[in-house]
């Protein structure tokens, strides 16, 4: 187990990802060491595994696309998601429907139950 807390993964994380930002603003290809040198100059104390976790995931990627297609991607998964729910919301006014004409047939009958 690590001993450090999670706030400073946090921080290394977030300092790395700042640090791919700025580069591929600059139009600077994304590397380990110009990450580490980023955070160095930002005096972020990162934990190594960091810059080239995110240099493996980033190195071969147009990060512009990947910022683009960043709300894209919930819109897809949340339309069949939101049909089911539609679907689902609608079986129980069916059954409201059928409960109400139970009761007029009681009501044709001539009793009622509650009288």
């Amino acid at each position: 187990l690590s001993s450090k807390s999670p706030s400073t993964m946090s921080i290394s994380e977030l300092a790395c990802v700042y640090s791919a930002l700025i580069l591929h603003d600059d139009d600077v290809p994304i590397t380990a060491d110009k990450i580490s040198a980023l955070c160095k100059a930002a005096k972020v104390d990162i934990e190594p595994i960091w810059p080239s976790l995110f240099t493996k995931c980033l190195g071969d990627k147009d990060v512009g696309s990947l910022i683009s297609s960043v709300g894209a991607g919930p819109a897809i998964g949340a339309a069949p998601a939101a049909g089911a729910a539609a679907a689902v919301e609608a079986e129980p006014e069916e059954e409201v429907k059928e409960d109400s004409e139970e009761e007029e047939s009681d009501d044709d009958m001539g009793f009622s139950l509650f009288d």
